[in-house]
C-alpha cells in the first residue's frame, strides 16, 4: 500500500469522529474491568482524547510512535484493528502480542506503534532511536513519543533530547501534561509552570497548546512533524490536558479536589462538538449517529475478544528473544 503525508489539515468532524471512538473504547474498557472481565491494571485515557487524535491525524501509517502505560487513546488514534486491540486487553491469543502485553504493552511496528511502556518515560529514547534509525537507513519518518508531565523529570527524558538536537534527530516529543504525576501534582514536583520551556535548554522549540482542543494539537503537530522530517530536528509540544478518572481504576483520588474530574468545560469531545454545533456541520441526530457507529464497532471488538482462544500456557517462554540476527548483528 503507498503511503503518502497529509497533506491537508483533517476537517474537525472527521477528528471528533476519532475522539469520540477513542472515548467509547475507554468507556467500554471501564466498565469491562469494573465487571471483572478484563484481567490485569487498566489506566483510562478519559479525557486526554484531543492529543492522541489531534497528534496521530498529523503522521503518516509508517511513522512510529512510542506510548505509555495510559496509551489506548494513542493506539486506537494510530489506526490500530480493534478486535486484535481488545483481544490483547482480554489476554487473548488473538491479541497484538498473542495476549501476553496486556493493557501497557501493546504494540504493531507495521502500524509504527512501537509499544506501550509501563516504564514512565521509557518510550522517550526508543522514539529518538527509532526516528535515528529511520534516518541512517534513509527512511522518509518521524517518531513521536507520547509521555506524562512526570517523566520530564527523568534522566532519559533529558537525555534523549540533548542527543536528539544535537543530532538533529527528526522526532516529536509530546508531553500530555494532565497536571498529575501519578498522585502528585505538578506544582509539587516542578518549579517551571510549562514544560515547554525545558526545550530551550536543548536549542529546540517549545510550544505549549490546549490539549483539550483538536485543532490546536493538530496544528502544533503538524508544523512540529514538518519541520522534523524536513530535516530540522526535534520539538517538544506540551499538551496541557486534564484526567477526568484516576491514575488507576480503583483510584480513591484523594489527591484531588472534590469534582475535579467532571470538569465539563475542559472535555474535548465537548468543546469539539460546540464548535462543530456552531459552524452548522453537526447537528444532534448526526451526533447520535456518530455514537452509535462508534458503540457498533466497540460491541463487535468486545465480542470477538471474547470469542477468541486463550493462550496455550507452554507458548508462555516463546517470543522473548529474537529468532534471527538483524542487520548484522549477531546474537
Amino acid at each position: 500500500m503507498e503511503r503518502t503525508q497529509p497533506t491537508a489539515a483533517p476537517a474537525l468532524l472527521e477528528m471528533y469522529q476519532a475522539m469520540v471512538l477513542v472515548r467509547e473504547v475507554e468507556q467500554a474498557l471501564v466498565r469491562l474491568f469494573a465487571e471483572n472481565r478484563v484481567p490485569g491494571f487498566l489506566h483510562s485515557y478519559i479525557g486526554e482524547e484531543a492529543t492522541a487524535v489531534g497528534v496521530c491525524a498529523a503522521l503518516r501509517e509508517d511513522d512510529y510512535i512510542t506510548s505509555t502505560h495510559r496509551g489506548h487513546g494513542h493506539i486506537v488514534a494510530k489506526g490500530a484493528d480493534l478486535g486484535r486491540f481488545f483481544a490483547e486487553i482480554y489476554g487473548k491469543e488473538a491479541g497484538y502480542c498473542k495476549g501476553k502485553g496486556g493493557s501497557m504493552h501493546v504494540a504493531d511496528p507495521r502500524l509504527g506503534i512501537l509499544g506501550a511502556n509501563g516504564i514512565v518515560g521509557g518510550g522517550i529514547p526508543i522514539a529518538a532511536g527509532a526516528a535515528l534509525a529511520a534516518r541512517l537507513r534513509g527512511l522518509d519518518r518521524v517518531a513521536v513519543s507520547f509521555f506524562g508531565d512526570g517523566a520530564t523529570d527523568i534522566g532519559a527524558f533529558h537525555e534523549a533530547l540533548n542527543l536528539a538536537s544535537l543530532w538533529d534527530v527528526p522526532v516529536v516529543f509530546v508531553c500530555e501534561n494532565n497536571g498529575f504525576a501519578e498522585f502528585t501534582p505538578q506544582q509539587a514536583h516542578q518549579r517551571i509552570d510549562h514544560i515547554a520551556d525545558r526545550a530551550a535548554g536543548y536549542s529546540m522549540p517549545g510550544v505549549t497548546v490546549d490539549g483539550n482542543d483538536v485543532e490546536a494539537v493538530y496544528s502544533a503537530a503538524a508544523q512540529a512533524v514538518a519541520r522534523a522530517r524536513g530535516g530540522a530536528g526535534p520539538t517538544l509540544v506540551e499538551c496541557v490536558t486534564f484526567r477526568r478518572r484516576g491514575h488507576y481504576e480503583g483510584d480513591p483520588q484523594a489527591y484531588r479536589q472534590p469534582g475535579r474530574g467532571q470538569a465539563g468545560e475542559q472535555d474535548p469531545i465537548a468543546i469539539a462538538r460546540g464548535r462543530l454545533a456552531e459552524r452548522g456541520e453537526l447537528d444532534e441526530a448526526a451526533d447520535a449517529q456518530i455514537g452509535e457507529r462508534a458503540r457498533a464497532k466497540v460491541g463487535e471488538a468486545v465480542a470477538f475478544a471474547e470469542a477468541a482462544a486463550t493462550p496455550d500456557p507452554a507458548s508462555a517462554l516463546t517470543d522473548v528473544y529474537a529468532g534471527r540476527a538483524e542487520e548484522g548483528w549477531q546474537r
